[in-house]
């Protein structure tokens, strides 16, 4: 069996999605000043050191040499901020509206329009070559890294070795770790390039190092496997291996809203009362890249409006708190005309929307809760 590429970890969570109502960064803490939250720096841990001292003979029985190890782990440590994501990620989940507001927003098909426009060549050759739509390349490269400009700058040593260490999955993470050692080994990348999320995922579009060990393609020709480079061909052409040996069928809709140009395909509904889509055996293989149907469609939905396809036609119902998406942007952009800044106004609402909600409602006196309601939208009026 082959797992699904992320699955094990950032699911609709991270793949760069960060709603105007606040971004990962400012939910864990204060940055250091070399660009990383002060949390994903190496801290002191006696257990920590203990455990990649006894890794180190396993590694060495798995055929990874001294030198290896010893350039590997130079200047590496244990990252507090990966286990506190890692516990964080699993209570972490969006309504498919909310999601799609962030996968498919204005900012994301502008910039995707864009960087397809670049790298028409390379994506159309990829296209031909493996039979992926080149707007699904493209989709997946933007759900992942924002187009290459998240590509996460965290030691994939120090992150796998943490969470391997802690324990919670361990035995999946030192498989990541002997993997990304091997990767190092074999010249790909030098241990101190070899950055990435902070659950080890790496390039543009975030491979993990087992899966990279199985899909990564040299397409350039240059004898690398080069995620890493500002050059994203070998990226974008490692997913387009992946999904080739994952099942895609070239030729064939990863599927569409029923009545809205949807192919003949099963039948879902992901979000009670929401829209309802046809997907088709492709929708399968880019769930083989994130196991979620939430992940599939924003990457299907967002390759149609790279190719010039208009938003979704069905309508989400009210949420828990009664409001659509336009009463969620009201609130937004009401909150910020009144000096209560929310980031934006996408209808997502995040932590900097509640924390704008909140410093309003302490300045009229009324009780802070930090959550939206049809009252508040009454008093922004």
């Amino acid at each position: 069996m082959i797992l699904s590429r992320r699955n094990f970890a950032l699911g609709a969570s991270a793949l760069a999605l960060t709603a105007c109502g606040g971004g990962v960064t400012s939910s864990y803490g204060s940055t250091s000043s070399g660009g990383l939250p002060a949390d994903l720096l190496p801290t002191p841990n006696a257990g920590y050191n203990a455990w990649v001292s006894s890794f180190r003979s396993r590694a060495v029985s798995r055929g990874i040499s001294q030198s290896t190890l010893n350039s590997a782990f130079r200047g590496t440590g244990y990252l507090p901020g990966c286990v506190k994501r890692d516990r964080n990620q699993t209570e972490f989940k969006r309504s498919l509206e909310d999601y799609l507001a962030i996968a498919a927003s204005d900012e994301r098909i502008s910039k995707g329009r864009a960087a397809f426009a670049r790298h028409r060549g390379t994506l159309q050759t990829l296209e031909g070559r493996y039979g992926v739509d080149a707007e699904i390349i493209c989709a997946i490269w933007g759900l992942e890294s924002f187009f290459g400009e998240r590509r996460g700058d965290v030691p994939v040593i120090s992150a796998t070795s943490t969470l391997a260490y802690d324990g919670r999955r361990g035995a999946f993470f030192e498989k990541q770790l002997m993997a990304a050692l091997k990767i190092v080994q074999n010249g790909d990348i030098p241990a101190s390039r070899m950055t990435g999320s902070w659950a080890g995922a790496m390039g543009h579009t975030q491979f993990i190092p087992t899966s990279y060990q199985a899909f990564a393609v040299d397409f350039t020709g240059d004898g690398r496997r080069d995620i890493w480079s500002d050059d994203p061909t070998d990226s974008l052409a490692s997913t387009a291996a992946y999904l080739q040996k994952n099942g895609w069928s070239r030729g064939t809709k990863w599927g569409g809203e029923v009545g809205n140009g949807a192919p003949q395909g099963r039948i879902i509904q992901p979000q009670a009362g929401g829209p309802r889509f046809s997907v088709t055996r492709n929708f399968n293989a880019i769930k083989r890249y994130n196991n979620s149907d939430a992940y599939a469609i924003g990457v299907g939905h967002l390759a149609d409006r790279l190719a010039g396809g208009g938003p979704l036609r069905g309508s989400f119902p009210p949420d828990a708190n009664g409001l659509t998406k336009d009463d969620r942007v009201a609130v937004q952009q009401r909150l910020t005309a009144k000096g209560f800044d929310t980031g934006g106004s996408d209808g997502v609402i995040g932590p900097n929307s509640e924390k704008a909600i909140s410093a309003y409602q302490a300045s009229q006196g009324l009780p802070v809760t930090g959550k939206p309601s049809q009252a508040l939208l009454s008093q922004l009026r």
